[in-house]
């Protein structure tokens, strides 16, 4: 017996979004006061506090208990110069100098102004990528990113004649290697896709996720198979004519289009990247098919499940 329509309309709905925005406001709060050591460089704009994750695409489902929130210092940056000519680097030097505040600095900037504002019992610094901070009453769980500004450049010819792609880059705790990420290239093509797809998009997403947490809850999936942000990417590379307005046969059409598709031509949502590989920001192949033949068989075994 398939899936009731009446399951997957429920599993398509937002997740309640107040708590999420009550403690979103609470680490803007924390991060802008008086005692922040980079509260004068939030109201400057050298640095920049923004969500980021399912709350911030819409895509939250309810269970969704981390808030992620970037901490971004843009009065400086990491980059990628690999295409850049001889004479172009050359240029680059002259052009901008080494920064005197980095990443190293903003990240313990950010720990002392959590610590100082909700105690060092409420904040966990041991995570290699965030800064967590743990929930209490009206407060959900938030993970805390300091980042960089980032530029993957294409040419530079000068400060104002130049092309590059805008990203964020942090360094994990334990490699010491960088990882780079597009936000708001996720975001602006998450909403495009949205768009093309009669808004169907960010239904479909909470759909997939909400089913793949019923399978993690009743102990069909680990939970660290098939994580959120994969899953929304996974949805990103359907074909824009399979989202139909049933949400029954939007949920055959990804089901079966997946199965049959060659996941390795598949990007991340901000389309810099593969989705598929071997290091910290790509999924493995071998979890999503696990993850999509337990989608089939919820579909095709939904009374025992």
């Amino acid at each position: 017996m398939p899936i009731p329509h009446s399951q997957l309309e429920t599993w398509s709905h937002q997740g309640p979004i107040i708590s999420s925005s009550t403690t979103y406001q609470s680490i803007k709060n924390a991060l802008e006061h008086s005692n922040s050591p980079i509260s004068q460089m939030i109201s400057s704009g050298a640095v920049k506090v923004y969500l980021q994750g399912s709350y911030a695409n819409d895509t939250n489902i309810r269970g969704d208990s981390d808030v992620d929130v970037v901490v971004e210092l843009t009065d400086a940056f990491h980059s990628n110069k690999h295409q850049l000519t001889p004479p172009e680097l050359q240029l680059h030097e002259q052009v901008y100098s080494p920064a005197s505040y980095g990443w190293n600095d903003l990240r313990n900037d950010v720990i002392k102004a959590l610590n100082l504002y909700y105690g060092e019992s409420y904040v966990d610094t041991s995570g290699n990528k965030s800064i967590k901070v743990l929930p209490n009453s009206g407060r959900l769980r938030a993970d805390v990113v300091p980042v960089v500004s980032y530029r993957k450049y294409h040419y530079f010819n000068g400060m104002y004649d130049h092309s590059k792609d805008d990203g964020v880059s942090l360094t994990h705790m334990t490699t010491k290697s960088r990882i780079v990420n597009y936000p708001e290239k996720h975001y602006q093509n998450g909403v495009q896709k949205h768009q093309n797809t009669n808004k169907l998009f960010k239904p479909t997403v909470r759909m997939i996720k909400n089913a793949v947490s019923y399978l993690v809850d009743n102990g069909t999936l680990k939970k660290e198979v098939a994580p959120s942000y994969f899953l929304q990417c996974m949805v990103y590379n359907i074909p824009p004519n399979l989202f139909d307005a049933d949400l029954t046969q939007t949920y055959c059409n990804v089901v079966n289009h997946l199965h049959g598709a060659d996941l390795s031509s598949f990007t991340c949502q901000h389309e810099m990247h593969s989705l598929f590989g071997a290091d910290d920001t790509s999924w493995n192949e071998i979890d999503a098919r696990v993850t999509l033949n337990a989608l089939i068989d919820l579909w095709n075994e939904w009374y025992t499940a």
